[in-house]
């Protein structure tokens, strides 16, 4: 498959999602204030993003209310409270686990929300409740994505089966969601040529969910993007689980669209990101994200490694090594 644009090519065909709430609320318990909130949405509307992501549909029933912040859950009126009708280019998406989420309960019909995409996020073995999702928001009236996560851990003949499912259902697009951080651009670029085939093949695009833990986020985004991957996810200064994503103002500096403006990007960094690390909120590049991400592990022994406080490094990579 031919590399699709260049570096001097403002691709028509980019869409760039915002997951800073979504992810970076993996960070904090999405204990964000309503002010961050607000600045946040300000900031991605003039910046030309896309689509910002508020957070999951999580069930609560599943989920203790008390011991998270609001867009965890992302209640209609909680979202309105920020957006009004969100009258904006910029569309607003949220993420329902497989599994974790009270769909028929909680995604109401889009005629009556001011949420425009739902992405179902799941592994190659839900699939058929996928599936069922996908379907039951398209017909609610949403946009759907299907974020396939972890695939750098799933076999390829099951990534191949799974491809072939969602090709078949109605979502409108396809994620490669690399969620341990442990893919190179070589293989991002076999890994998209493989969806690129499906999307040309049913009618969908396809998208890229990077994660940092060896520095490669942002590498392996325009990666994906050189073989056609035109829905690109950043968060804010990379905030996100872990060793964080792939950061917005790389990405809103690297197209050269000029609907994209990375000034607005960095005043909310020096207003409210800065802030946020004072605090206390943690994430970013580490030696232990560095390690699983390496050896394709979950980051979670990382992210108590850190909380921990440790840096016996050696000891801990041989303990991974051992898993």
């Amino acid at each position: 498959m031919a590399q699709k644009g260049d570096l001097m090519t403002a691709r028509s065909d980019i869409r760039v999602l915002d997951a800073t709430l979504r992810d970076g609320g993996l960070v904090n318990n999405f204990m964000f204030t309503d002010e961050f909130v607000n600045a946040l949405y300000r900031a991605n509307v003039k910046a030309g993003v896309d689509y910002m992501e508020f957070g999951y549909k999580a069930s609560k029933e599943l989920f203790d209310v008390s011991k998270f912040g609001k867009w965890k859950f992302c209640d209609e009126e909680a979202i309105r409270a920020i957006v009004g009708e969100n009258n904006s280019d910029m569309k607003i998406s949220i993420m329902a686990d497989v599994g974790r989420c009270d769909f028929r309960k909680d995604i109401i019909d889009k005629k009556d929300s001011v949420i425009d995409m739902i992405r179902v996020a799941t592994y190659v073995h839900q699939m058929p409740a996928a599936i069922e999702m996908i379907e039951y928001a398209k017909e609610k009236g949403y946009e759907v994505t299907c974020n396939i996560m972890a695939v750098s851990n799933a076999q390829e003949s099951d990534i191949n089966q799974a491809l072939e499912m969602v090709g078949k259902s109605s979502a409108d697009g396809i994620y490669i969601v690399d969620s341990y951080g442990a893919l190179y651009p070589e293989q991002i670029r076999a890994i998209s040529d493989k969806y690129m085939e499906v999307a040309e093949k049913y009618g969908k695009f396809i998208g890229m969910h990077a994660h940092n833990n060896q520095q490669l986020a942002f590498a392996n985004t325009i990666e994906a993007a050189a073989r056609g991957v035109s829905f690109l996810d950043a968060t804010m200064m990379a905030m996100g689980r872990g060793a964080g994503n792939c950061a917005m103002e790389l990405l809103l500096s690297f197209l050269k669209n000029p609907k994209y403006n990375v000034f607005p990007v960095l005043k909310f960094l020096q207003e409210h990101m800065l802030p946020l690390q004072a605090e206390g909120a943690v994430w970013g590049y580490d030696i232990p994200y560095l390690l699983t991400g390496r050896l394709n592990q979950h980051p979670s022994a990382a992210i108590d490694f850190s909380r921990a406080e440790r840096t016996d490094y050696a000891e801990f990579y041989t303990d991974l090594l051992d898993k």
